[in-house]
Formats: C-alpha cells, structure tokens, sequence
C-alpha cells in the first residue's frame, strides 16, 4: 500500500463507484471494505464506511462521509491511454451519465474528473518544430474527446 493516495468522499455510493472504477482497468481490485461500526455521520451500524481499492496498481479510498461534497476540476485523474480503442472505452464508459467537457477532461456521474490523454501527446506538444507542436496545441484546444488521428494530422500540417 502507498504511503499517500488519494481519498474520495461520496454521500453514500463509495462501494459503487470504486466497483465502477476498478471494472474500468486492468490491475485493478477491491482490497477492503470496511462498514461502520456505530450509527455516524457516513452511514448506520453495519453500512459501508470505506472502500480500499487499487486503480492501475495505485491505491485510493473511497468514503462515505455523509453529506455530498462537489468535485472540481482542480484535482482529477488522468488516464495516460496507449491507443484510440482505450480512449474510446473510457470515455464511453466514464462519460456515461457524466459531462463530456474539453482537451479530453470529463466529469464522471459521481462528479469525479478524469483526463483520457493519448500517450503520444507530450511528445506532439514538445516536439522541437514550434510550427508542429502549435498545430497539436491547436488541435488539443478544439477538441473535446481526443482523436489521435486528428492529433498527428494537425501535427503534419495535413
């Protein structure tokens, strides 16, 4: 288990949502769930309390700490994604009943924020050709779902 990793905290969907996320990618599992062991403010005697998971081989937690809070986009998780099939399932899957934002971010239906980014980006965007890694930024800026084909023609000038 990591030192440090990130805690989500949901209204009452902890164990759902951390389900949700680990069908997502491989390395991922369910490693504890914890219920409360009193009536509190995350739930009655016996309800799920917290949820230990790994996503990709890292760890979070996921609480049900009563009351809903709202994510923002100053923290989200990005998905570095090897291929355009990979792209096109998370952002079905993690789209599905969310918010389908820019530059590749959406807002999950627990409110969460993910990035789905090609893996090739850093390398179209710090090529040392400034004309080609501004035709990849522009293109970057006008998207919403990112089309690696469309990413390296912008970057070709084609």
């Amino acid at each position: 288990m990591s030192k440090i990793s990130p805690c989500l905290w949901f209204a009452g969907e902890a164990e759902e949502a951390a389900n949700f996320y680990v069908s997502l990618l491989p390395d991922s599992r369910i490693d504890h769930v914890q219920r409360n062991v009193a009536d509190g403010p995350g739930g009655k005697a016996g309800t799920v309390l917290m949820v230990r998971f790994t996503l990709a081989g890292e760890s979070y937690l996921a609480l049900n700490g009563g009351e809903k809070c709202d994510y923002n986009h100053a923290v989200s998780f990005h998905i570095d994604c090897a291929d355009q099939a990979e792209i096109d399932r998370l952002w079905a899957t993690l789209g599905e009943k969310g918010e389908l934002i820019h530059c590749g971010w959406l807002k999950d239906r627990y409110g969460v924020h993910w990035q789905i980014v090609p893996s090739i980006l850093p390398t179209l965007l710090a090529d040392p050709d400034q004309a080609k890694a501004q035709r990849a930024m522009a293109a970057v800026l006008g998207a919403i779902k990112f089309d690696i084909a469309a990413l390296q023609k912008a970057y070709e000038g084609v």
